[in-house]
């Protein structure tokens, strides 16, 4: 897949021949050009405009030579690609351009124009790859170690399902789903079986900056063209052009942004701050949010023109509680990921563990999931996780979601002892909250005496304030004790 817009270039040449040849058959490649008489025009197109390659003259009229263009570029723009151009080509002159971050140096007279064809292509393929490795680096730094999304139940088995049909779609896709349900990862999946795969996959956290922070950060600047630009700047609609653009929590989006957006969505082109040119991309856009942007859109926070521009593919991430079947497999896929990293490979969890983690609410959904086990595996004194590792992280189970006794015995059979601890446990609990944490009252309950129900208790490391009211440790000499 290849760039929609053609690469700029800047051609900067005293001699008028030689700047019309070049012109020539640089444009005749299909390059967009500009042309410079001197070093002093160069830089008035440079504040103004951004080029992709400067090809310059070394020596010039006028007290701005090709070495004072050549440092001028990598200030404004560090990722523009420089070739030198000299008839006074030696040793000390190339030492010098390549110190000052030219890409290469070329002689006077060149003879062939297909050699000067060739280097431009290197030199642009460079500068992509320069800019693309940057972010693809920043990208790599955040990505958590678990790239790939766990599940095999029904509702995580349609989201498969809707990603390979429509992975191949050029239209956009919004993610909607809760806090931690992995709606990055449903981007990512996306985009690694699009045929952009090879290309830039560029997230941004669009409730993470400031409204002028973020249209920098998507569109880029110019350099001068607020306080703080010290040099051009690529948006991340460039660096993902012909890529994946990820926004994510797009509701956070304010409304100056969102009606930019909408330009770009209407016609795949911008300009960045204090540009003077439009800049043509082509960009799958993949949007995120945990809100309902129907609500919003009635309350006026979102644009409901952008809205329908986003939602062309709706894709809904279920959260963790309405798919609980998965989470035994993303226990064991979180424990071996941080069990490698604790030096622990071989981590397993006691049954009645497992039954605790399943039977928890998870409102922090697998992200929520994720940060526990990755507390259980640094505390966990063994290699495997019992009920006591797990206890403290783990709430009391939530109303309708109590352990309840299976209508019959399933064909893989059932481990008896942890489905009556967990029983048990809960009666417990509900105890405590119907007594209002008075333990003397939850064991007249249960009709226990103290000492059996403190037992208990100290076996499920439930306090009294488990339950629902303040609780009072000041019953221990109940009768029958």
């Amino acid at each position: 897949m290849t760039s929609t817009a053609p690469a700029r270039i800047l051609i900067v040449e005293d001699e008028r021949l030689i700047r019309e040849t070049l012109n020539a058959f640089i444009k005749a490649e299909g390059y967009s050009v500009v042309t410079a008489a001197d070093g002093q025009e160069a830089l008035q197109f440079l504040k103004t405009d951004s080029f992709n390659l400067v090809i310059t003259d070394l020596k010039m009229p006028g007290h701005l030579q090709g070495m004072d263009v050549l440092r001028a570029v990598k200030e404004v723009s560090p990722d523009t690609a420089v070739i030198v151009l000299t008839a006074f080509a030696n040793l000390a002159v190339g030492v010098e351009a390549m110190g000052n971050g030219a890409f290469d140096v070329l002689p006077k007279p060149w003879g062939d124009n297909g050699y000067v064809v060739w280097k431009i292509r290197m030199a642009l393929e460079s500068q992509r790859l320069v800019t693309e490795n940057r972010f693809l680096k920043r990208e790599l730094k955040e990505r958590a170690e678990f790239k790939n999304i766990v599940g095999t139940s029904e509702p995580m088995r349609k989201v498969f399902d809707l990603i390979k049909r429509v992975a191949d779609n050029s239209g956009t896709v919004l993610i909607c789903g809760e806090s931690g349900t992995g709606k990055e990862l449903v981007a990512r999946a996306l985009h690694d079986s699009s045929p952009r795969r090879e290309r830039a996959f560029v997230t941004v956290n669009c409730g993470a900056l400031p409204e002028s922070l973020l249209e920098s950060e998507l569109f880029g600047h110019m350099r001068g063209s607020f306080t703080g630009a010290v040099s051009n700047k690529e948006g991340l609609f460039e660096v993902a052009d012909c890529g994946t653009l990820f926004l994510d929590e797009i509701g956070e989006a304010p409304l100056g942004i969102q009606v930019k957006l909408l330009r770009v969505l209407q016609k795949p082109e911008f300009r960045r701050i204090g540009g003077t040119r439009d800049i043509k991309v082509d960009v799958r856009i993949i949007s995120a949010t945990n809100k309902d942007l129907t609500k919003a859109v009635a309350q006026g926070a979102f644009r409901e023109d952008l809205y329908y521009r986003l939602n062309v593919i709706p894709i809904t991430v279920p959260p963790l509680r309405a798919h609980p079947e998965d989470i035994p497999l993303l226990v064991r896929h979180f424990l071996a990921v941080f069990g490698r990293k604790a030096n622990k490979p071989a981590l397993t969890v006691a049954p009645a563990a497992m039954q605790a983690l399943q039977r928890n609410e998870w409102r922090g959904n697998v992200r929520e999931l994720e940060n526990v086990l990755e507390r259980v595996v640094a505390f966990a004194p063994g290699t495997e996780i019992t009920l006591d590792d797990v206890a403290q992280w783990v709430g009391a189970p939530s109303r309708g979601n109590e352990q309840k006794v299976p209508a019959d015995i399933p064909s893989e059979g059932l481990d008896l002892e942890s489905l009556i601890n967990g029983i048990e446990r809960e009666l417990l609990v509900k105890a405590l909250e119907r007594s209002g944490g008075v333990k003397k009252d939850a064991a007249r309950l249960l009709k226990l005496n103290a000492r059996s129900l403190r037992y208990r208790l100290d076996k499920y490391e439930i306090k009294a304030g488990d339950g629902a009211g303040a609780g009072s440790e000041d019953d221990e000499g109940e009768e029958g004790d």
